[in-house]
């Protein structure tokens, strides 16, 4: 027998997304979605896969990205629960970065997009230049 009580009332947002909806436009999966998906999301997503990275090394790693985006980036993906942040009470200050549990998660879907890219990335440049040779 089923003791559970259903509610009468109007659905409150937690309930309206238990799963998401990215095509919602209030929908908040579209904020984490544009947390992983940005240009230096990926990148760093996918850098800390290889493991523990200080900020200094993920800068290295990662080039062409300024201090400044890498700063936001990483706090992002911290508030989203796919980054740690360990400060060591050392002098200097020393900072790592992981990924948690769901941030390995997302980075090894975010892993095999990459990849794909790479193994993909000549016809992607075909067409790339058979378009622009098209609309010119």
């Amino acid at each position: 027998m089923n003791n559970s009580v259903k509610s009468t009332s109007e659905p409150t947002l937690t309930d309206k997304f238990q799963r998401g909806n990215v095509l919602a436009s209030g929908c908040p999966s579209r904020g984490v979605l544009q947390d992983v998906t940005s240009r230096w999301g990926v990148l760093v997503l996918f850098a800390l896969l290889r493991g523990t990275h200080r900020f200094s090394e993920l800068r290295k790693s990662i080039t062409g990205v300024s201090e400044k985006m890498l700063s936001q980036t990483l706090h992002a993906l911290e508030a989203d629960g796919f980054v740690l942040r360990t400060a060591h009470p050392v002098i200097p200050p020393h900072v790592d970065y992981s990924l948690t549990e769901s941030g390995r998660e997302v980075a090894k879907r975010v892993e095999e997009l990459v990849n794909w890219i790479e193994v993909n990335i000549n016809p992607i440049l075909n067409a790339r230049d058979k378009y622009t040779q098209r609309y010119r």
